[in-house]
């Protein structure tokens, strides 16, 4: 597994433009940090201080940063479909055939490195949640029940990253070129969300159309770490509560989970019945 990863992150390292966009993929969550501090003066008439909103206090911080700090996925997404597509165009796929990898061992590299971005990514994530957490907490509330409480949404959080990789892995794998791949994953989102629009209007119930929509990918990722806007409305207003459903079910990371196992399966049957 270590030799796999280290051949993959020295393929994504000599890159400059893959090194560059794992930065900024690293940098944008760190923004979360700077944008608790911030208070906005809108022309004198009020100022916005999200600190005072509770959103960054526990518990709530684990649910609101999670979710805000997904969207952030799509710069290390990049990276996974363009590191697919190099290895076709410059023919380092099959170079890496003839000095004796397997297309299992070229899949699983990719995976692994996939693997080890994602739980990084949520270290990283959890660390500046619970930084700021500490500081917006009040320090009577400072309690290990309620630091803790609600950090299944890093969970949540990770299985979300990992499912979104392992997708951009196989539709790089399927379509091979980078731009391509990239517009085959926003055509995919779209046509979900048409699929569930058409679900919604053919039963007029939107719980039939959420029961069916759970298995398909982009909702099962979405369903992890969902309902942000109400939980940030129900703590801003907690006179008028929405109930909402914000937990991590274990059926939904067994719902992602499973599409992780199929698009990695898929990837590698793609490359073993193709002649390179």
């Amino acid at each position: 597994m270590l030799r796999l990863l280290q051949i993959e992150f020295q393929k994504l390292w000599l890159n400059k433009t893959s090194r560059i966009l794992i930065y900024i993929s690293f940098i944008f969550p760190l923004s979360i940090l700077i944008l608790s501090s911030i208070k906005i003066n809108f022309f004198g008439y009020f100022t916005l201080d999200l600190s005072e909103t509770k959103i960054f206090e526990f518990p709530y911080i684990w649910h609101i940063t999670t979710f805000f700090v997904a969207f952030f996925k799509f710069f290390f997404a990049i990276v996974v479909v363009s590191m697919i597509g190099n290895e076709y165009s410059n023919r380092t796929l099959k170079q890496n055939l003839i000095d004796g990898l397997s297309k299992k061992e070229v899949i699983l590299s990719k995976f692994y490195f996939i693997l080890a971005y994602s739980l990084v990514t949520t270290l990283v994530v959890s660390l500046i949640v619970l930084i700021l957490g500490m500081v917006n907490t009040p320090t009577a509330d400072l309690y290990l029940d309620t630091i803790f409480n609600g950090s299944e949404f890093i969970l949540g959080y990770f299985v979300k990253l990992l499912t979104f990789y392992s997708f951009c892995l196989f539709v790089g794998v399927l379509i091979k070129r980078s731009a391509f791949s990239l517009g085959f994953l926003f055509v995919s989102f779209i046509a979900e969300m048409i699929l569930y629009s058409l679900l919604w209007f053919e039963w007029y119930n939107e719980t039939t159309a959420k029961s069916i929509m759970q298995f398909f990918p982009f909702t099962s990722m979405w369903n992890l770490v969902d309902h942000p806007f109400i939980r940030m409305k129900n703590v801003h207003d907690p006179t008028e509560i929405i109930p909402t459903d914000y937990a991590v079910h274990w059926y939904e990371v067994l719902i992602a989970l499973t599409w992780v196992f199929i698009y990695i399966f898929l990837s590698y049957r793609l490359l073993k019945r193709r002649d390179l």
